[in-house]
């Protein structure tokens, strides 16, 4: 009787194992996923201001004047300067609008760089979209290199019809560059300077 009790309680041990296992394997699993899901949620609500993107322009205007003001920042250890080429612009809702910012390497040494974004109040993340942007691509410049970097966007017509944003007259795109660094073993690569989203005018 003690050798089967002694069997019952090993195969029972070795269960709780397997299951403790496929938890433990489970969790790192939705870590993983996490990452990715959050920024699908963010993007389909606007939550933390996300933005969201489009292959073109409204197909419909909006009565609402919307006015956009353009803020940067760099990130700590970024050499370049950064910032907007205009502070603000006026629009109305669903009519796209076409902004630059301006950044110059002043190193001696070529630099890749990355931008993140959001849009204030969080609020009208959602609204806002962004139909070209530097920030879809990592950015290069060579020593002394300036570009400036494109930004198309409109605000969505349809934040007219949102009550908790009925008071929004006022968006803030905010843009932080990070030096990018590169894979080990993969050279630096340089974004063209004409086609394709985000292309940087440059000198």
């Amino acid at each position: 009787m003690g050798m089967s009790v002694s069997s019952a309680s090993g195969r029972s041990n070795g269960r709780v194992v397997v299951v403790c296992l496929a938890m433990v394997a489970g969790m790192v699993g939705l870590s993983y996923a996490a990452v990715p899901l959050y920024d699908l949620f963010c993007r389909v609500t606007g939550f933390a201001g996300t933005t969201q993107q489009a292959e073109a322009g409204s197909e419909m205007l909006g009565e609402t004047t919307m006015k956009v003001e353009f803020d940067s920042t760099l990130a700590r250890g970024m050499p370049w300067t950064f910032r907007p080429v205009q502070r603000s612009m006026t629009v109305r809702t669903g009519e796209t609008g076409l902004a630059f910012y301006r950044a110059t390497n002043p190193t001696d040494r070529t630099i890749t760089g990355t931008a993140s974004f959001n849009v204030a109040p969080l609020k009208a993340g959602q609204y806002f979209v962004k139909i070209e942007c530097f920030c879809f691509t990592e950015q290069t410049l060579a020593p002394g290199e300036s570009a400036d970097m494109p930004v198309q966007f409109y605000v969505d017509p349809a934040i007219e019809q949102d009550p908790n944003a009925d008071e929004v007259r006022t968006i803030t795109l905010s843009y932080t560059f990070f030096e990018a660094k590169p894979a080990k073993g993969e050279p630096d690569s340089r974004v063209s300077a004409a086609g394709g989203d985000g292309a940087a005018r440059r000198e």
